[in-house]
């Protein structure tokens, strides 16, 4: 003997006079819940998922709901039929939505926009380091996809306009069914838009935009570095359908300087000393961004010494304080010695070698450890 049906307001729970849209949303909860895919090894999840699934198609067709409210079941059991196909109404519609929240697809409010918004674009720009630390304005020159002027983004001709699709009535997806499956997809025929060109525009052919080159004054302020990205609202791609256009993103990039390097606030640079200057001590002129300057040199300097120049580097975008300028010492050796000179050299090395700790300590120093390691 068949077991008895349960009543479809208990099924879906939901009073007897509960509207369309309470009796909808408590359905999709419930096959939320309830569906197979979610329930791969629980076959009383799919007894309840069907059981949902039959109540839901009786109450939210309007003449189904009047006979089972006035006969029970049996004067809905007939015109259950097979249980086929989900036509036309409630069931293929809330299922179509259940569908995509389970998957991830779907549409929301059964319509998808077909408005886009522009891309954006990206353009690198090489500059030198002087006019990254002064900032400076320049122009750039931009291929970008705009909105026709003939058509004005349209795509259609002069004097017509884009008609409904046939295949999607406007809507701009299509439903897929199969079994109890309903599926939104877009449409082929227009590509989601819901309208069809039939006299395309001669100047864009259909695509509502075009490709030009457009030129752009571009400021570059004080204080930029390697890397830095600088927006241009609304001067990206123009959208698509009357979407809001996308934005320029200029990237910085700092050429190569023949005598600085950056390091954030800070520039270093390379300051090559004669020896004389390195052993006595003195004064020399130091390249800055802003001119020469002076700096003393201490006596017995050795190579690889590092002076700060403070506030001689570069004041970074965001900071209100200067870098410094790191000053390293290259001792540099005497090259195309005349024979005076040679023999003045020689008599200074012998001079010296008589107390070699006391004039070459990291030298002495070296050969100590080297003999250790030897030995």
């Amino acid at each position: 003997m068949a077991a008895a049906k349960k009543d479809f307001y208990e099924v879906l729970g939901v009073n007897r006079d509960a509207s369309d849209e309470e009796i909808k949303k408590s359905f999709k909860k419930l096959a939320m819940k309830y569906h197979p895919d979610r329930n791969p090894d629980n076959p009383k999840a799919e007894e309840s998922f069907k059981e949902a699934k039959e109540a839901y198609e009786i109450l939210s067709d309007e003449q189904k709901r009047a006979a089972y409210d006035q006969y029970g079941h049996a004067g809905v059991d007939q015109s259950m039929g097979g249980g086929g196909g989900f036509g036309g109404g409630g069931f293929s519609d809330a299922f179509g939505d259940i569908f995509g929240d389970i998957f991830g697809g779907g549409s929301r409010g059964g319509q998808r926009s077909n408005v886009y918004r522009g891309a954006d674009l990206r353009y690198n720009l090489e500059i030198s380091l002087e006019d990254a630390a002064r900032g400076t304005e320049t122009k750039i020159r931009i291929p970008v996809q705009t909105s026709c002027e003939t058509c004005h983004g349209s795509g259609a001709r002069p004097g017509t306009s884009p008609v409904t699709c046939t295949t999607c009535n406007g809507h701009g997806q299509v439903r897929m069914q199969q079994g109890f499956f309903s599926v939104q997809q877009t449409c082929p025929k227009c590509h989601g838009n819901g309208k069809m060109v039939k006299e395309p525009c001669p100047t864009c052919h259909g695509a509502g935009r075009v490709k030009q080159n457009k030129t752009l004054n571009v400021k570059i302020p004080a204080g930029v570095d390697e890397g830095d990205r600088i927006r241009l609202s609304g001067e990206g791609e123009a959208g698509v359908n009357g979407g809001p256009t996308g934005d320029l993103y200029v990237v910085v990039h700092l050429k190569e300087h023949p005598i600085f390097q950056r390091e954030s606030a800070n520039l270093h640079c390379e300051m090559p000393v004669s020896f004389s200057t390195a052993a006595l001590g003195g004064e020399i002129e130091v390249p800055t961004l802003d001119g020469a300057a002076k700096m003393k040199i201490p006596a017995e300097t050795q190579t690889g010494s590092v002076f700060r120049l403070r506030g001689k580097g570069i004041k970074p975008l965001r900071s209100s304080e200067y870098g410094d300028l790191m000053v390293h010492v290259v001792v540099e050796t005497p090259v195309r010695l005349t024979e005076k000179q040679k023999e003045l050299l020689r008599e200074f090395e012998t001079s010296t070698q008589a107390d070699a700790g006391k004039h070459s300590p990291k030298n002495k120093s070296w050969v100590d450890k080297a003999r250790d390691f030897f030995s």
